[in-house]
């Protein structure tokens, strides 16, 4: 296997020992050996079936604890491993009678595991997790007797249960010596507080390998702020060289692989929400970026592993030598690293009433979207905008809807919009009781046994509530448009061809999308070609968009009101537009009927014509602080755009004006769409091509043919 880089060879850094431990475990080895045991059985409890679902989730914890695969890699620095196949599937692995374990008939769906968050790594990696049982132990002082007793007794039983885990590989690596370095780290970490750089990575992944192995998804965050303290003074007193950092450091992402298999994923093979926050500032203002922001960057230059998505915080102060070294790893290709906008993000977080302190500490959900790391339950609620234009505005083009001019179908479409999301907002009620009673004393249902994930969120043994049931100190459900490109380019071409130009009715417009455009292919060229659609910089176009991100944001800012949840406006696809493809009718911008049209916030393929300045613009032109939970722009360049001298400037530039303009997300990638369809042809000789995909990398071959022609199909032609 070759790490692959369509931009130039990687350089050599790490030693041969290291590198051939990650040509194995990107070649499959270790993820083809996790799924040759699946999941512990239940079975021999005889009682299992009768248990309480906090019951069998507690049996099933500790049967993983005790029966899951010990696995100790051939020159592992750090140790640990989710070594149960049905986790790599996002569910808890157990099964009783050959199934995967459901809690009982209140809670028929599978036992699935928790994503879209990142956990609270800073209290088990500075404090302990001897500390975080200490907490639990005075929590059941105040919640005995109460219906809040169980879920801390449960917290207390998978503490122990970890523990359990950690014995055993304690017992594992002490009867091999040459492993003595990797005992001694764990015999401190994690249940007492990391003393060094090494120390303080084996607790990491320790950490992160548990909540995995039950199943679990969670981002890590700010990594370089976890460790940076540790290797700074490691660095300063001699304990370790940078070489040795980087070795050390080299195997917590190597080891981040294990999940490997090959084959086909649909959506790829690395889409498990383990993604990385670099660099901006802290709390008080102070630049973050150390020596660990360059070690991880150095390492996903030389390996090319993607199994990580990486973001760089990035504000108008940000060094020069941090900007031009991301530009140089960008420039490579795989999309892993991608750019928040850091001073937006805070105002944006501020404006929605986080204290400032709190704002400083955001990170990502284990995808892109914002989170208070630690803190923080969050999912998102998807709906297809085009959708709502098209079925409900328009009445599915059966020739009932009639507007006398632009703004009264612009005013139809918004209360669409707001129906749809006071419809979701209402949904969010099925997940309460007492709903009669004022919003504040609303109770949270019962929901999945999730207490792994509960123990590494603040807020959940405070109160002893699960991670599930408004244990966290902030609770956000964000409804995220998506099609948002599609609905601002098919109203733009209804003003445009309707009401300006009038080269027909509104009526005749609708018979002609309700026909797919049929019989009409010279109207639907001066549709498609004519005009300067959403990407380009027209501020006619954009101003439509304008206007939707406003309108979203109030109507959210309204269902916020309406359950305990924060309901913040998001933007974003995550890919659905294959989903949605064959539910869509023929657009008013000369698409036909079942088209995979835009990703995210970003442009139609095909309508941008104006390059990536333009796109760039257009996209920022929206007020995104009112995006509060993330609006992404994919922005896909070719190597030749970046070539040269120059090329790494290019890109450095793109990201400045990024900023200035007032963006939030942006995820680059360097892709060749021949080299694409190079790769669809001769997966073989291509298997470690990494992609962007949307808020996470895949290796492109493991795609379906589906996802890999949208990618081909979404990285068009050079833009210049």
């Amino acid at each position: 296997m070759t790490f692959f880089a369509p931009n130039g060879k990687r350089p050599v850094r790490l030693c041969e020992k290291t590198r051939l431990f990650a040509y194995e475990s990107l070649g499959h080895k270790y993820g083809l050996d996790t799924r040759r045991t699946p999941a512990v059985s239940m079975d021999d409890r005889e009682d299992f079936s009768d248990l309480s679902p906090i019951g069998k989730y507690d049996a099933a914890v500790e049967k993983i604890a005790r029966e899951a695969p010990i696995r100790i890699c051939e020159g592992e620095r750090i140790s640990g491993a989710a070594t149960l196949g049905l986790a790599i599937d996002h569910h808890i692995p157990a099964k009783y009678k050959d199934e995967a374990i459901s809690y009982s008939v209140d809670f028929p769906h599978w036992a699935t595991g928790i994503s879209h968050l990142t956990v609270d790594f800073e209290t088990p990696l500075k404090k302990g997790v001897d500390y975080i049982e200490k907490t639990a132990r005075e929590a059941l002082l105040r919640y005995r007797g109460t219906e809040r007793e169980e879920f801390i007794k449960s917290c207390l039983h998978c503490i122990g249960c970890f523990r359990i885990w950690h014995e055993r590989y304690l017992s594992e690596l002490s009867a091999r010596p040459e492993y003595r370095e990797n005992c001694e780290a764990l015999r401190v970490v994690p249940f007492e507080p990391a003393r060094s750089f090494y120390e303080a990575v084996q607790s990491l992944w320790f950490t992160f390998a548990f909540l995995r192995l039950c199943g679990n998804w969670p981002g890590i965050g700010r990594i370089d702020l976890l460790l940076g303290d540790y290797l700074e003074k490691d660095l300063a007193d001699g304990t370790v060289t940078l070489g040795e950092a980087r070795e050390i450091l080299a195997h917590f992402f190597i080891k981040g692989c294990e999940w490997i298999c090959g084959g086909d994923y649909g959506s790829g093979d690395a889409q498990h929400y383990q993604n990385i926050v670099l660099a901006g500032t802290d709390e008080n203002g102070k630049d973050v970026t150390n020596a660990v922001t360059y070690l991880v960057l150095d390492i996903i230059e030389e390996l090319g592993i993607g199994d990580f998505p990486t973001t760089v915080r990035i504000n108008k102060n940000t060094d020069e030598r941090l900007l031009s070294r991301v530009s140089e790893v960008i420039r490579l290709g795989g999309g892993v690293i991608a750019v928040y906008n850091e001073s937006l993000i805070v105002e944006s977080l501020i404006a929605h009433g986080y204290d400032p302190v709190e704002a400083a500490r955001f990170a990502n959900d284990g995808c892109w979207e914002i989170q208070i790391p630690g803190k923080t339950y969050f999912s998102y609620i998807p709906f297809d905008g085009l959708q709502i234009l098209q079925k409900n505005t328009l009445n599915s083009y059966d020739g009932n809807a009639s507007f006398a001019d632009f703004e009264e179908l612009y005013e139809k479409f918004k209360s669409d919009l707001r129906c749809a999301l006071l419809s979701i907002g209402r949904g969010i009620a099925d997940r309460f009781t007492d709903t009669k009673k004022p919003v504040a004393e609303w109770k949270w249902k019962s929901s999945t046994p999730c207490t792994v994930v509960s123990l590494f969120e603040k807020g959940c043994i405070e109160k002893g509530l699960s991670y599930l049931e408004g244990g966290p100190v902030y609770n956000v459900l964000s409804p995220h448009i998506g099609g948002l490109p599609d609905v601002v380019n098919s109203l733009y071409a209804i003003k445009k061809l309707v009401f300006d130009e009038k080269r027909l009715s509104f009526s005749d417009f609708m018979s002609v999308l309700s026909n797919n455009w049929e019989g009409n292919e010279a109207l639907r060229q001066y549709a498609l070609n004519k005009y300067s659609y959403f990407g380009n910089d027209n501020d006619e176009a954009d101003l439509i968009g304008v206007r939707i991100i406003d309108d979203l944001a109030d109507i959210c800012r309204e269902i916020s009101k309406m359950s305990p949840y924060d309901t913040p406006a998001g933007v974003s696809t995550f890919g659905r537009q294959l989903e949605w493809a064959p539910h869509r009718s023929a657009t008013p911008y000369g698409k036909k009927a079942g088209g995979v049209l835009s990703a995210n916030f970003s442009p139609v393929p095909g309508t941008d014509r104006e390059g990536a300045t333009a796109i760039i613009r257009s996209y920022c032109k929206a007020d995104l602080r009112k995006t509060v939970s993330g609006a992404a722009l994919d922005l896909k360049l070719l190597p030749s755009a970046v070539k040269g001298e120059n090329g790494t400037g290019v890109i450095s530039a793109l990201i400045r004006g990024f900023v200035s303009l007032g963006g939030h997300f942006m995820q680059i990638d360097i892709a060749d769409a021949a080299l694409l369809k190079r790769a669809q042809e001769n997966p073989a000789e291509y298997s470690s091509l990494s992609v962007r995909v949307s808020g996470w990398n895949a290796r492109f071959v493991t795609l379906n043919r589906e996802w890999q022609d949208m990618i081909i199909a979404q990285t068009g032609s050079d833009i210049q």
